[in-house]
């Protein structure tokens, strides 16, 4: 199937053209491109977090096929879901989905479901396709939409994406899409966001679970980022780095209330 793009003219620019003029203010194609195993990414509008996301993006070198992993806002479909076949759309083009490699990790998971409806109307995936097309025209991706889970499952689908990449033979890059703290002052948001980088850097998925519970840090994309973590430790990942941070007050000036976004990524030395 073709999944249209469901947030165009809302989170980013509708018209082409209008879209790519922002994605040149948004990246750089001159960076300095490093190999990266995973990256955290943020998912609110170009405005807000479109800084972020890439920078993550431009200082990554981009492999020919992308699993993106992001939470489920919308509540619909399967907890856990999967889309292996068919392509994305966006004003940019269709994105098409690397059937073979999603079939393999559906195959390796007893969570993930063959699903559709988590998709149609989630924006945390789409979102990052357009910055894939800017930098990487020919790309293909695996879409994932997570739903609240536990440690155990999370962990169990990173193993099932890891174990498909292995397969494959070739490098695959793993994006976890997530915001951070929502909607908190601006002292208190980058104080829990620090808690939650920390355990991210340090590549602890368990423990980052065990501080957003404590905390109550209010990051959406947890169980793509624990699965992500998951993927790329078994994939032989070692260290990781903090590429950029803001909240959304850079762009609003108002610091009373305020959403997080990191960029990170995760290499293997």
């Amino acid at each position: 199937m073709l999944r249209k793009a469901y947030v165009a003219g809302q989170f980013y620019p509708a018209k082409s053209s209008n879209l790519k003029k922002q994605l040149e203010s948004l990246t750089d194609k001159n960076a300095k491109k490093q190999s990266a195993l995973g990256l955290v990414v943020p998912h609110a509008g170009y405005i807000y977090s479109g800084t972020v996301a890439g920078a993550c993006f431009s200082q990554s070198k981009l492999t020919d096929s992308i699993i993106i992993l992001g939470p489920n806002h919308t509540g619909e479909g399967a907890l856990f879901s999967i889309m292996s076949r068919g392509s994305w759309e966006t004003p940019l083009g269709e994105v098409e989905i690397d059937q073979g490699l999603a079939t393999d990790i559906l195959s390796n998971s007893k969570y993930l479901q063959e699903d559709t409806a988590a998709h149609l109307y989630e924006h945390s995936i789409e979102v990052q396709l357009p910055f894939l097309q800017f930098l990487a025209s020919s790309v293909r991706i695996v879409p994932v939409a997570l739903s609240l889970g536990d440690f155990t499952r999370y962990n169990e689908i990173g193993q099932a994406i890891a174990k498909a990449i292995k397969k494959t033979k070739q490098n695959c890059l793993i994006v976890a899409s997530s915001d951070m703290t929502h909607y908190k002052s601006q002292e208190k948001a980058k104080e829990n966001d620090n808690l939650a980088i920390e355990s991210i850097l340090k590549l602890n998925g368990k423990d980052l679970l065990k501080k957003i519970e404590q905390f109550n840090i209010t990051m959406c994309g947890a169980g793509p980022v624990i699965s992500m973590l998951s993927a790329v430790k078994s994939l032989g990942a070692k260290t990781a780095a903090l590429i950029k941070y803001q909240t959304s007050a850079k762009v609003s000036g108002d610091f009373s209330s305020v959403v997080g976004y990191a960029g990170i990524m995760v290499k293997k030395s």
